[in-house]
């Protein structure tokens, strides 16, 4: 008998999440940004997009505590994530869109800033990832074969004859 998808244990693997790192890089591009958008005189472009990065890493802060505190159980759900992350998102989206709104033409940089922070946040979190397995890769186990004449040696069990 199996079990239904939405009564499945959450199983999350190690992520390679820095909020600080990330902090640190949402600072310097909202210098960046504000600073550009100075130049063409909208700095308040500039100061929304920060604001967008802001939510965002806000958003990722949140997702990090509410893995935390499901899979801290003894049965964590993944119909409790959905419904967490939904709610999250719908609550950052909606603030998104009311400041991109009452400020508008302005108040889209928030939007532009939320999406260029999930780019960020993939390319954080996964490059370290990436590394870590090409380092791995490279790296023979001790006691593995690594040549032709060893690899056959070690798949033959010495019941079935070479050939």
């Amino acid at each position: 008998m199996t079990t239904p998808a939405q009564d499945a244990p959450l199983v999350f693997p190690s992520v390679a999440f820095r909020p600080i790192r990330l902090f640190a890089i949402c600072a310097v591009i909202t210098a960046i940004a504000t600073g550009a958008a100075a130049l063409l005189g909208h700095v308040m472009f500039g100061v929304f997009f920060g604001v967008g990065l802001g939510l965002g890493l806000l958003n990722a802060l949140l997702v990090r505590r509410a893995v935390d505190s499901i899979t801290a159980g003894d049965h964590p759900l993944k119909k409790k994530m959905a419904l967490n992350s939904a709610t999250r998102l719908l609550v950052i989206t909606a603030v998104g869109l009311a400041i991109a709104f009452i400020f508008r033409p302005m108040g889209l940089g928030v939007l532009f800033g939320l999406a260029l922070f999930q780019v960020l946040l993939v390319l954080t979190t996964s490059l370290p990832v990436l590394k870590k397995l090409r380092e791995g890769a490279d790296e023979e186990p001790a006691g593995q074969p690594t040549t032709p004449e060893q690899q056959a040696t070690a798949s033959n069990d010495g019941l079935a004859p070479k050939d």
